[in-house]
């Protein structure tokens, strides 16, 4: 009997570049052997190099997309990127509350790799209040757990562990719940995440690739735990299991990048880089 693929579910801002957002999730997706679905929370004027305007969709429009979407399509995980403002935050959070909606992994967005940001300020309260609690698993990168903690961004690894378990906090603790702190941004030639759930601290290390290829790194990281969840079920640590497997396609996503030619700034990762022949030296 062949295993039934998952249905998973991008809700997420578009960026016209492909190289993050909603067209990189369903790339991930797709790679990793679920079928992706997507559901638009805002547009962007993007490139390699920068973000130069964003248009936000009514938030009747992004309910009706949720709604219309969950009422055909049995979705098997979720994975929430840019949520723009304090209204589709509450809407993308009331919308999974009624669905009741599995395996949430939720990337809270704040600034692209460009710079620019792309999450109000007076969005992160919401983000902390009603969207953490619909959340099985959340990714931030060292800002983006700054923000949330209302810190300075933490500078080594130590200081990341204290921040791991204050950002478990703010998921419910009567649950199973995981945090994944990217390390990502600290100096020196490893790169260490952490993996949470309140008992276990995981330190999941692994060599800095030398590359300016990043874009979307943080998109197809969370995207690709997402389609892997509902994978490994089986599995005698599902969570860590998908997580190890997503780092693990990311990473050699990040060092096939270079095979690419797509823009002047900082290049998407090959999200087919196990299907697609590399060109010849």
């Amino acid at each position: 009997m062949s295993r039934a693929v998952p249905n998973v579910v991008s809700i997420a801002g578009v960026d016209p570049s492909g190289g993050a957002g909603v067209f990189a999730d369903i790339k991930t997706f797709s790679a990793l052997g679920a079928y992706g679905c997507g559901v638009v929370a805002a547009l962007t004027a993007q490139n390699t190099q920068a973000v130069t305007g964003v248009h936000v969709p009514p938030t009747d429009f992004l309910r009706l997309q949720i709604d219309t979407l969950f009422a055909d399509v049995p979705i098997h995980a979720v994975k929430l990127g840019m949520l723009a403002s304090t209204e589709i935050v509450a809407t993308v959070a009331d919308r999974l509350a009624h669905f009741d909606a599995p395996f949430v992994v939720c990337d809270p967005v704040m600034v692209a790799k460009s710079g620019d940001h792309l999450l109000a300020k007076s969005a992160v309260a919401m983000v902390r209040e009603a969207l953490f609690p619909r959340s099985f698993l959340i990714t931030p990168n060292l800002p983006e757990a700054g923000v949330l903690l209302e810190q300075r961004a933490p500078d080594t690894v130590r200081e990341m562990y204290r921040a791991a378990e204050r950002l478990r906090e703010m998921l419910p603790l009567s649950s199973e719940r995981w945090v994944l702190l990217k390390g990502g941004h600290l100096p020196g030639s490893e790169v260490v995440d952490l993996l949470f759930d309140g008992d276990r601290m995981i330190e999941l290390p692994a060599a800095r690739i030398d590359t300016k290829n990043t874009h979307g790194t943080g998109c197809t990281l969370s995207s690709a735990v997402a389609a892997l969840l509902p994978q490994r079920r089986g599995a005698i640590n599902p969570v860590e299991a998908a997580v190890r497997d997503a780092r693990n396609y990311l990473l050699h996503a990040i060092a096939a990048a270079g095979s690419l030619a797509v823009g002047k700034g900082h290049g998407p990762v090959h999200h087919f880089h196990a299907w697609w022949p590399r060109a010849s030296a």
